[in-house]
């Protein structure tokens, strides 16, 4: 399962690496099992649409759709499966050849499972996971497990290759650190984007710099991934930032 020297050269001037049915189909079944049962309890902690205040998103979670759920949060606490996945040497290995060093798991980003759903589940808008983290280098490595098919009509990731390598102004991003769509050094960022299509059990490797989004669900069914962050060991959180404040996993083959 190691990675090809092809393979490392693409993310590294891609930004991104698809790695086809790198888990199993039975493996993705029982991540989704307990996934599917945690859903139906509304076992907290739980990230809802309502909450976030994007674009078509419910009002307040007394609206309709208010419970929509956009994320399981604390994946990382919430199964055995999970926990297997986020440590599990295969990825661990692929992710030591790119840090060139040890791999830490951070808790304090992502570690979730993300659930698309139809009708409530809104579009998330241009931007790179860096920026609400807060590390010694922009270099970390963001890990997308699809538990299911993921496409433009569900609501898949898009990317713009290479944009990882950009100098963004200021000026470039809203108050949330989305890129301005009116913007013409934008639009000319996004005539560069790839729709990415998945398969369960494929996974995507994305650095942080990674300038990424994704559509709302305009399909019939809930689409699930599962979603872990890595560093190196030699990039440190920020002492007192978030990044530094919910602990992290050192992980060794």
């Amino acid at each position: 399962m190691a990675l090809t020297a092809h393979q490392l050269a693409e993310f590294k001037d891609k930004g991104f690496l698809i790695l086809p049915r790198y888990a199993s189909v039975d493996y993705c079944e029982d991540i989704l099992s307990d996934v599917r049962q945690e859903l139906e309890q509304s076992r907290g902690p739980l990230e809802y649409e309502a909450d976030l205040g994007y674009e078509g998103a419910p009002n307040s979670r007394q609206a309709e759709g208010g419970l929509t759920v956009r994320r399981l949060l604390k994946a990382y606490d919430r199964s055995d499966n999970l926990r297997h996945w986020a440590t599990h040497p295969d990825l661990i290995q692929s992710l030591e050849q790119i840090f060139l060093e040890d791999v830490v798991l951070t808790l304090a980003h992502h570690n979730c499972v993300m659930t698309k759903h139809p009708n409530f589940g809104t579009a998330t808008g241009w931007h790179r996971d860096i920026r609400y983290w807060f590390f010694n280098r922009n270099d970390l490595v963001s890990v997308w497990l699809a538990l299911g098919t993921e496409t433009a009509t569900n609501g898949a990731l898009r990317f713009i290759p290479g944009s990882h390598h950009e100098m963004i102004a200021p000026y470039q991003l809203d108050a949330l650190d989305f890129l301005r769509p009116e913007v013409p050094e934008n639009r000319k960022l996004f005539e560069h984007s790839i729709q990415v299509e998945l398969s369960q059990g494929d996974v995507v490797l994305f650095h942080s710099g990674l300038f990424h989004e994704a559509s709302r669900n305009e399909g019939k069914n809930t689409k699930f991934s599962v979603v872990f962050a890595y560093r190196g060991s030699s990039n440190l959180p920020m002492p007192g930032s978030r990044s530094a404040s919910h602990g992290e996993i050192f992980t060794k083959i």
